[in-house]
């Protein structure tokens, strides 16, 4: 069976930058709710809303029953997918500034590309290999340099790479557990019942470590954004591009979503944006479309092009 055609890039373009905009302003509002609520409350409270958010949207779509027939992996990729992540995310921008956090998320195609090979035994050409090489390159450099000043917010700044690190790590093993287990399931289904089982998840260490101070107004406003804005309506856009866009151009979401977050902590919270970030970013994205072959994507419509 062939895959469905794709859309016109205009038809989709809007989307696109949409939901980069929306994922690159995850990282403040992490920031803003963390530095208030502390992490887990944050990650908890984040998954919570979004899934009040979205069970609504599942119910009238009439999935209720695809997710209780796959309750079980359902629930489990959220914990996967969302709660360690989220909550990992959330600890680490309070040490990091949120350009760096969001450059290191970029990498999430390159040990997905990674994961894919050695769980589903995806194959991986020597094109591949070589983005990986160098996009993992890019990633150590980014981390030595750190410790001296490249986006550091405090002295765990090591620590709160490696949790950046293991955060994507969660993600790309989440994505070939889906392909694994969760084929055939709606989208919308999938993402319901993924971030309610991210809410089941985090609900007793979101209660346990509850702040004694009630947070403020901006706290409170930074947590429903990043729950309905970039958790609730991202999702629907992300899958709403990969049936206009196709999955390749969806998943080249990720190397735009960065430029956003780096926008943003820069006018936001005044971050500094260091030329070693912008240089060590540039190689990862490189590496992460070498491994995850968009650059050979690229370069086959050009290459049809030329033959007719």
């Amino acid at each position: 069976m062939s895959a469905p055609a794709t859309q016109p890039v205009a038809a989709w373009l809007g989307e696109f930058l949409l939901l980069a905009a929306l994922w690159g302003a995850s990282f403040l509002f992490m920031r803003l709710g963390a530095s208030e609520f502390g992490p887990l409350p944050t990650a908890g409270l984040r998954v919570l809303l979004a899934t009040v958010f979205l069970w609504p949207m599942l119910l009238y779509q009439g999935q209720w029953p695809q997710l209780r027939r796959h309750w079980k992996p359902v629930l489990l990729s959220g914990v996967v997918n969302s709660a360690i992540p989220f909550a990992l995310y959330s600890w680490a921008v309070l040490h990091i500034t949120t350009g760096l956090a969001s450059i290191l998320n970029a990498t999430v195609p390159l040990f997905g590309a990674l994961v894919a090979w050695a769980w589903l035994g995806d194959r991986i050409n020597r094109l591949r290999w070589l983005g990986l090489g160098i996009g993992f390159v890019g990633v150590a450099l980014l981390a030595w340099r750190a410790p001296g000043g490249a986006g550091i917010q405090s002295a765990a700044a090591p620590w709160a790479i490696a949790a950046c690190l293991g955060a994507t790590t969660c993600y790309a093993v989440a994505a070939s557990f889906a392909r694994r287990y969760l084929a055939g399931v709606p989208p919308l289904a999938a993402a319901t019942g993924s971030q309610l089982g991210a809410a089941l998840g985090l609900f007793v260490p979101m209660l346990w470590f509850w702040p004694a101070t009630m947070p403020g107004l901006r706290a409170w406003a930074a947590i429903v954004a990043i729950a309905i804005l970039c958790t609730g309506i991202a999702y629907i856009l992300y899958f709403r591009l990969i049936a206009h866009a196709g999955p390749s151009r969806a998943l080249a979401v990720t190397f735009l979503a960065p430029v956003f977050a780096l926008v943003y902590g820069a006018v936001f919270l005044h971050e500094d944006i260091t030329p070693w970030m912008l240089g060590c970013g540039l190689v990862i994205v490189c590496g992460t479309m070498l491994s995850t072959g968009l650059i050979r994507a690229a370069r086959a419509p050009a290459q049809a092009a030329k033959r007719t």
